[in-house]
């Protein structure tokens, strides 16, 4: 492991030249660890029957950033950032309906204080009644026997 540190140590201003000689300005960092990924397949595939190691490694570092450019170019392609604009424009959806609790309150007069509750959390807030009865620091059954009575009244008030 050291012998690799020595050689990432040695390399690194190839590694930054070719990063500048590829115009790359958006995340050096993340491209420079590119380089040594590279450096690091450069020196495990190296052949010195063949040639000099440091034209080897230029080369086969400078291959794998363009080859990670042009990933990164395809996905920022893909993606889609709208501009600030675009979120003035999105339409809030809970504004439609500003007087909800109040209307949902108003079907719950006849329902003691905890069916009013049980009807509340289950209907805006979409808890569960293991969540309602955490929240409310009572048994799952006290819960449960509160949606029980709610039902019942409500089947009452509807055949009424």
């Amino acid at each position: 492991m050291e012998s690799f540190e020595l050689l990432a140590q040695q390399y690194k201003p190839m590694i930054h030249k070719i990063i500048n000689s590829l115009h790359i300005y958006k995340n050096i960092e993340e491209f420079y660890q590119h380089g040594l990924i590279a450096l690091w397949e450069a020196s495990r595939g190296f052949d010195p029957a063949k040639g000099n190691f440091t034209n080897y490694a230029y080369t086969y570092i400078k291959c794998f950033l363009q080859q990670e450019l042009s990933k990164a170019n395809k996905d920022e392609e893909r993606s889609i950032y709208p501009q600030e604009e675009f979120w003035e424009t999105v339409e809030d959806l809970l504004s439609e309906v500003p007087l909800e609790e109040e209307i949902l309150l108003s079907y719950c007069s006849t329902l003691t204080e905890n069916q009013r509750k049980w009807v509340m959390y289950s209907a805006l807030c979409n808890f569960s009644t293991k969540e309602i009865a955490e929240i409310e620091k009572v048994s799952l059954s006290a819960v449960k026997n509160w949606r029980a009575g709610t039902r019942a009244k409500i089947k009452g008030m509807v055949k009424n």
